[in-house]
């Protein structure tokens, strides 16, 4: 499971669909575009939806667990660019929605969970130290 960090929140997703966000997402931000990202949190976290606005000047962070890059769907791309390029903004969308019909309104799918990732001054310090 990997993460993608902005600012103080770090959203977990599988790593396959982070590397799939992660091209669609830098894809925007190369473009000097800003946009929102739009989510399902997990139970755990409330089980409600959760959305941010990306803005190309806010350093943005993707970890994969994995050690190696999965295979892309185009299609699933696609649909996420689409989605990115709406004016509902990139909704977090499951691979096998991208099969489907790609005029059908796709279903949100959660991350696996979100948490803050608030480090103080002194936190950051330590490990800058390290």
């Amino acid at each position: 499971m990997g993460s993608l960090t902005y600012d103080r929140v770090v959203v977990e997703f599988e790593d396959r669909m982070l590397a799939h966000l992660q091209l669609v997402i830098i894809q925007k931000l190369r473009r000097g575009e800003s946009f929102l990202l739009s989510w399902r949190d997990a139970a755990v976290v409330g089980d409600g939806r959760s959305s941010a606005w990306l803005h190309p000047a806010i350093p943005l962070y993707f970890k994969f667990a994995g050690g190696h890059a999965p295979s892309i769907n185009p299609n699933w791309v696609a649909q996420l660019t689409r989605s990115a390029n709406s004016s509902q903004g990139l909704v977090v969308t499951a691979e096998e929605s991208a099969a489907v019909d790609t005029n059908a309104t796709p279903k949100l799918e959660p991350a696996i969970g979100i948490r803050a990732a608030a480090q103080t001054r002194a936190t950051k310090a330590s490990v800058t130290e390290r």
